[in-house]
């Protein structure tokens, strides 16, 4: 379940990433940041599920700052 998370949002995020170099309209940016972030978070998860804890924390610190990133970009747009 964790792996077609990961994958759904990387896909999402490499989609938004396409659409916005084909057409030159960057508005979905914080989108795709927001994708990318949680696709961090299921990472860490699956860290912390093989006991990884530093390497879990990491990926969970990276989601905050997308987070915190993608909420801002949003809230500018």
């Amino acid at each position: 379940m964790l792996v077609f998370l990961r994958i759904l949002f990387l896909i999402v995020a490499v989609a938004i990433a396409g659409y916005g170099l084909i057409s030159n309209n960057f508005d979905f940016q914080p989108f795709m940041i927001l994708a990318l972030g949680l696709s961090k978070l299921v990472m860490g998860l699956q860290e912390f599920k093989e006991s990884k804890k530093r390497q879990g924390w990491l990926m969970m610190i990276v989601f905050g700052f997308a987070l915190f990133v993608s909420i801002r970009g949003l809230m500018l747009f």
